[in-house]
């Protein structure tokens, strides 16, 4: 049971914190306890203890693997490297990875996993060692397949990672054909897609635009409709918080906030994120760049940023009960997972704030995953088949139109023109499109119920709908 505070109000676990979610959008859907009590439930938790030799001596390394539910296979989910890595922290992952994949189509089941460690202690070789006997573990229990979990990078790890449980997967699964669909998030080389590095905070940035392009809701907010002049803030210049802040700024809107661990750096006329990630590659910290106005060794100070969009991209809980009355922002896009406390949620609520819950704004990593699994299965790139092809089409309609006119186009407009789609431009056109079509069946929820008065609440209708109607389309609840 969640315990109390002093000040009356509920101190969540993570866990709790999707729960309480869950069971506010599960009164507006029709299904009976006893289900919904099955979609809630974590369906496998497996917590793991394992030895590995560390500088000469044995360390036992403390793991886990949660795989929320079976309504769709595989599992899909991340492996974070953090000493922050708990039972409740992975267990809250797993189920807001089952909402997420239903909320943008994407059919699997939710996982996660994690290995309580501080990566930046052991050295590449003794990494190596604990990620190898971490996937063996996996493998012995059956955690991990192509059609019945397949783990990818989280906060901590990387397409190294992936490479070396892929690697192991595949010396301890000989023949299998399909083995590289075991695992998401990998090189290129190694049967990656491109843009899937990026393809998280793109994704935010899809999901934000979408509702800043709907007049209605921009009216209410006292905002211009569309993204460009924008003031935005961002949390978190780790890899999704690069990207959101990246694209931001490409499309027009204005940064004039960024955080790290060590502090903020604020600036209303715009600060540049490539300059910003470069001078803290150079020197260490973001709190060193020239361009800012005003600096503070506070992280948190950014959620308060004077801004219309505030972007939080760092961990869990960063907005509470002490801190959600003083955010400015009139849109909150949760790119990180879970930065709102259930308390916080109400607060903006009544502010009039709009929240972009992350079960559908960070859901671009996931999609694209998906893109990788197919990629691995198919065993073919993306483009391969019918780039040429639609090259040469496009050039011999634009000859037909040349003669037919009379004049020529440029080198440059023939080349925008002509131009057969690369992966890279399939991934970006798919995750697109997953993002626009979730955002609107989510608004058409929260639009149909007049009840419900946030869109995390509509999502999580949105996604439980989706999920109730698979497991009785199953037969598993005659």
């Amino acid at each position: 049971m969640a315990k109390k505070s002093t000040n009356a109000y509920a101190e969540y676990s993570f866990f709790q914190s999707v729960e309480s979610s869950f069971d506010k959008a599960a009164k507006f859907t029709n299904y009976e306890q006893g289900l919904l009590e099955q979609i809630k439930a974590c369906n496998s938790v497996y917590q793991m203890r394992f030895p590995v030799k560390i500088g000469g001596k044995i360390e036992v390394i403390e793991a886990y693997r949660v795989q929320h539910s079976h309504h769709k296979l595989p599992c899909k989910g991340g492996i974070r490297y953090s000493m922050g890595v708990n039972q409740d922290e992975v267990m809250a992952l797993a189920s807001l990875m089952t909402y997420k994949c239903a909320t943008v189509n994407v059919p699997f089941g939710g996982g996660k996993g994690g290995i309580k460690i501080d990566p930046k202690k052991y050295t590449v070789d003794e990494l190596e060692r604990i990620t190898r006997r971490y996937a063996a573990e996996l493998i012995k229990k059956n955690f991990i397949g192509p059609g019945t979990d397949v783990p990818a990078p989280d906060y901590g790890s990387g397409e190294r990672e992936m490479g070396w449980i892929l690697d192991t997967y595949t010396s301890m699964k000989p023949g299998e054909i399909d083995a590289a669909g075991c695992i998401t998030g990998k090189a290129i080389s190694q049967g990656g897609v491109r843009g899937r590095k990026e393809a998280t905070g793109l994704g935010v940035f899809y999901g934000v635009r979408e509702l800043c392009n709907v007049p209605e809701d921009m009216k209410k907010l006292g905002l211009t409709t569309g993204i460009e002049g924008k003031r935005v803030a961002v949390q978190g210049l780790g890899n999704v918080g690069y990207h959101a802040a990246y694209f931001f700024q490409k499309h027009g809107a204005i940064l004039v906030a960024l955080s790290e661990m060590e502090g903020t750096i604020y600036n209303p006329k715009g600060l540049d994120v490539d300059a910003v990630f470069k001078c803290k590659q150079e020197t260490g910290s973001i709190l060193n760049y020239k361009g800012a106005t005003k600096t503070t060794k506070k992280a948190s100070d950014v959620l308060e940023a004077d801004c219309d969009i505030l972007i939080p991209a760092a961990l869990e809980n960063v907005i509470d009960i002490n801190n959600a009355g003083k955010i400015k922002a009139k849109i909150i896009g949760e790119a990180a997972n879970g930065p709102l406390t259930p308390e916080a949620d109400e607060i903006l609520i009544k502010k009039g704030a709009v929240v972009i819950p992350d079960m559908y704004l960070n859901a671009g990593g996931v999609t694209v995953s998906y893109f990788e699994w197919l990629k691995n299965l198919s065993h073919v790139r993306y483009g391969r088949m019918e780039k040429r092809f639609q090259e040469n089409n496009h050039n011999a309609m634009l000859k037909t139109v040349e003669e037919m006119t009379g004049k020529k186009v440029s080198a440059a407009e023939r080349a925008v023109i002509a131009h057969g789609p690369d992966e890279v431009d399939l991934v970006y056109s798919g995750l697109e499109d997953t993002m626009i079509g979730s955002f609107h069946e989510i608004r058409e929820v929260y639009k149909a119920h007049k009840k419900i008065d946030d869109m995390r609440t509509a999502a999580f209708v949105n996604a439980i709908n989706k999920i109730g109607e698979s497991y009785l389309q199953l037969g598993i609840f005659p």
